[in-house]
């Protein structure tokens, strides 16, 4: 049995206080829904003035990889929970912290392990689990990709085993690529340099998200419940668009349910997890999960009665929450196109004009021609119309130099 948290006063003695690792767009929404909640925020990230930072609390900048410098942090500031919120972390550090009874980690700290590391979570589904997956091999080397790649066949999938949002990422059609996509897998790689996933190709439907979300029942027993599940279109790894709800036939959206309580239900712990999955007609295959709100469920900000973030925010609190579909809806991402501090945007305004459009702007400090600086959201009365309207909406916004 479990019961919600008693919720404090921030900046007193009452004050509940979550410290998130991690501070982009994603953790700025995650601290938005805490701060509604009055709980005390501590944003950490790698570089000053992150998203996260500017609605926190308290910010520090810290190297997240460093396990001492992390142990540090957290035992000044003495936080009653700490949620991981993206790969770079020490994440041995905080395993041992809460073996030791030092820390609680959001969902857990074996969790954050294990989805970190492509290869600790792709065992644990394939090996450990038992589920469908794609075809996959690790390599330590170029002689050991060289082999890999042999072994499972053109086209395949390079992927560095930590890495985000698609860096490093290459797709391979001969040996010929093989050498290019070892340095950029390289140069990808978050924190191990050194070791990739290899991947065969399914020939798959479509990919969808689905947000599974562990939380408290009445009944103090731990529940979990699933969003609607979120289609999304891919480029070099990185999400372009999402939109939900994605159709699907009542045998697939099943099984995708059933694997992701499976691979949820293994980790443990309470919040949202994003699952990635591969579907083909009524088969269905395991991809990846990420122990916290996605980049593709951005989408639920105007799609949800709660979005994915207001979602993990009350799960990991032990509060209720509600995973209905409000109505139809899509996101779409907004690049820098420059590579500049402190750029500015134009036509917001006509974004807003598009009907059902919202905007979102990130505030990061310095653009670059790929990185996400905002996302367009859009409702409709079906999510085709939705993902029109995301989509004309982010075309109007320009990222401009914010030179004088």
């Amino acid at each position: 049995m479990s019961t919600p948290r008693i919720l404090g006063t921030p900046l007193s003695p009452s004050a509940t206080k979550i410290m998130l690792l991690g501070s982009g767009e994603l953790g700025k929404e995650v601290i938005i829904a805490f701060q509604r909640l009055g709980v005390e925020v501590i944003a950490v990230d790698r570089y000053a003035n992150a998203p996260g930072h500017q609605v926190a609390h308290r910010a520090h900048v810290i190297d997240m990889t460093n396990g001492d410098q992390l142990a540090a942090l957290i035992e000044q500031e003495q936080p009653d929970l700490v949620i991981p919120e993206i790969e770079a972390i020490a994440t041995a550090k905080l395993a041992e912290l809460e073996g030791a009874g030092k820390i609680t980690c959001i969902p857990t700290a074996r969790a954050a392990m294990l989805t970190m590391n492509r290869e600790g979570i792709r065992r644990l589904a394939a090996e450990e689990l038992g589920l469908a997956t794609s075809p996959y091999r690790f390599a330590s080397s170029l002689e050991e990709l060289t082999q890999a790649c042999a072994e499972i066949g053109f086209p395949c999938v390079v992927k560095p085993v930590m890495s985000s949002s698609g860096k490093g990422q290459s797709k391979l059609d001969s040996a010929a690529d093989i050498k290019q996509a070892w340095d950029y897998a390289a140069s990808g790689s978050r924190v191990d340099a050194g070791r990739v996933i290899v991947e065969g190709f399914i020939d798959f439907d479509y990919e969808i998200t689905l947000l599974t979300v562990r939380a408290i029942g009445a009944d103090g027993q731990v529940e979990t419940r699933f969003c609607e599940p979120i289609g999304h279109l891919q480029e070099r790894g990185d999400y372009i668009e999402s939109w939900q709800p994605h159709p699907m036939n009542t045998v697939a959206l099943e099984r995708s349910r059933e694997i992701a309580g499976k691979v949820t239900g293994n980790l443990g712990g309470l919040g949202v997890f994003g699952v990635e999955l591969f579907v083909k007609g009524d088969m269905v295959w395991f991809s990846e999960v990420s122990p916290r709100p996605h980049d593709t469920g951005m989408v639920t900000m105007a799609s949800q009665v709660q979005s994915e973030f207001e979602l993990h925010a009350k799960a990991v609190l032990g509060l209720p929450v509600n995973t209905t579909l409000r109505c139809p809806g899509a996101s779409a991402v907004i690049y820098g196109r420059l590579d500049e501090q402190g750029i500015a945007f134009e036509g917001v305004a006509d974004a807003l004009r598009v009907p059902g459009a919202d905007i979102r702007l990130f505030g990061k400090p310095e653009s670059f021609a790929r990185r996400r600086m905002g996302v367009a959201l859009a409702t409709a009365e079906n999510a085709e119309t939705a993902r029109e309207r995301a989509r004309e909406a982010a075309s109007k916004v320009k990222p401009v130099s914010g030179k004088a």
